[in-house]
């Protein structure tokens, strides 16, 4: 578990192989084969231990808005300090079942906040969808910028902007960077579940 967790931490999932595991630990590929059926398996047991690990339940509170925010933004920090795991949940098909208890949580408050249970799951799904995107595209900018140091595309394009043909965006693209740098999660956060419920 050690092993895999170090090569997919510092190399991606995609770099992890039964093959590759099995090299690095002295062993054969199916001498592994006897602990796990598969590397879906594999990543099955890293994501739940994980989860143990990191997501510690707290006392849901009494009222369910604070209750489905709170949910959310501790799988988000869980998340954002372990990047990889976004990449894997994201396939929409293995989940860390020790995780679903924060899952729980959101549907049912929401649900407490007069959704109908599948507009509760829908919720749910738009939350998750938030959380993951926040996570990837901060985690993929970050790995960006310490591979290379020198001004990105955006901040080229951004430096040139036209005023009469993108005005609002040239007003402010010198603040551009340090504002999207910004993090803004619990704003937007709050935001998206003030929205889901004033559907009501």
């Amino acid at each position: 578990m050690e092993t895999a967790r170090r090569i997919v931490a510092e190399e991606g999932v995609d770099r992890l192989t039964m093959r590759r595991l099995a090299k690095e630990i002295g062993s054969t590929p199916m001498a592994l084969y006897h602990h796990v059926r598969d590397k879906e398996e594999l990543l099955l047991l890293l994501l739940d231990d994980y989860a143990a690990r990191t997501l510690h339940r707290t006392e849901p509170s009494a009222e369910p808005r604070e209750r489905v925010v709170l949910a959310a933004a501790t799988i988000h920090e869980a998340l954002a300090a372990c990047p990889w795991i976004v990449g894997v949940l994201t396939a929409d098909d293995l989940t860390a079942t020790s995780a679903l208890w924060f899952v729980e949580q959101i549907v049912d408050g929401l649900i407490e906040c007069g959704l109908s249970p599948e507009r509760a799951v829908h919720g749910y799904r738009a939350i998750w969808y938030y959380t993951a995107g926040e996570i990837l595209v901060r985690a993929t900018a970050a790995r960006r910028r310490t591979d290379d140091d020198r001004p990105t595309y955006r901040e080229r394009v951004f430096a040139d902007l036209d005023p009469a043909e993108l005005p609002r965006l040239a007003q402010v693209a010198d603040q551009w960077a340090p504002l999207t740098a910004k993090d803004t999660y619990l704003d937007g956060l709050g935001a998206l579940v003030d929205g889901l419920l004033a559907a009501r």
